[in-house]
């Protein structure tokens, strides 16, 4: 499995491209944005994207990657503040991980993310309709109103999986096995950060509903938008 790594201290990259040599990764790294976007056609597997990069800004450079390719990327920041991950997740990020972090966890979201990425299940081919939003699993697009939304990855994955069955309560561990992996290792935070910016992105805020420590649910159909009536 071949890795881009892209940071631009030496202190930090070094010792990160030893250690994922030894699991058994193929390591290319590089020191800028304008780098990373060219690297990131050359056959990588996933990228690990620092954010604070000397030429361009790693949100500018996840865009762009994410603009021509489905290629997993796993952010690596110190900018832990929510808004930040949103944003990051907002423009394509599979995950999110905040400085400092242990490294057998980085390499444990490595594999869940690869694990999603290649799974080959043959996909569903029903379209599924629940007020104004519509999943299309065989293509995996969502329309709101009509017009469709992007979504990342692990976004429409979260969707699909509560759309399966509007009105029941998925657990947060349910969603953490199905979505992320069955063996997730890791803060169950991420998947507030990415129902938020799944919340933002749909236009529906009351679509996802909170279950209070227990997980979330779609709403019904019929009380979508009701408080904006």
């Amino acid at each position: 499995m071949r890795l881009l790594l892209v940071e631009d201290d030496d202190a930090i990259a070094d010792p990160l491209v030893r250690g994922l040599r030894r699991e058994g990764f193929d390591v290319e790294r590089v020191a800028t944005g304008t780098a990373a976007v060219t690297a990131s056609t050359n056959g990588v597997d996933l990228v690990l994207l620092d954010l604070g990069l000397p030429d361009i800004d790693g949100y500018e450079v996840c865009r762009r990657i994410r603009a021509r390719s489905t290629l997993p990327i796993i952010v690596i920041t110190a900018r832990g503040d929510e808004v930040d991950r949103v944003i990051g997740l907002e423009l394509g990020a599979d995950d999110y991980v905040v400085k400092p972090f242990g490294f057998r966890e980085l390499v444990a979201r490595i594999r869940a993310v690869t694990r999603r990425a290649d799974r080959d299940a043959p996909p569903e081919t029903g379209l599924l309709v629940h007020g104004p939003i519509e999943v299309d699993p065989r293509t995996r697009r969502v329309r709101v109103h009509g017009a469709e939304v992007p979504l990342t990855r692990k976004e429409f994955d979260l969707l699909l999986l509560l759309a399966r069955d509007p009105g029941a309560t998925c657990t947060r561990q349910h969603i953490l096995e199905e979505v992320w992996d069955a063996h997730w290792y890791g803060p169950t935070k991420t998947l507030d950060v990415h129902i938020a910016a799944l919340r933002k992105k749909l236009g529906e805020p009351d679509l996802i509903e909170t279950v209070r420590g227990v997980g979330f649910r779609l709403a019904e159909a019929g009380a979508i938008g009701a408080d904006r009536r």
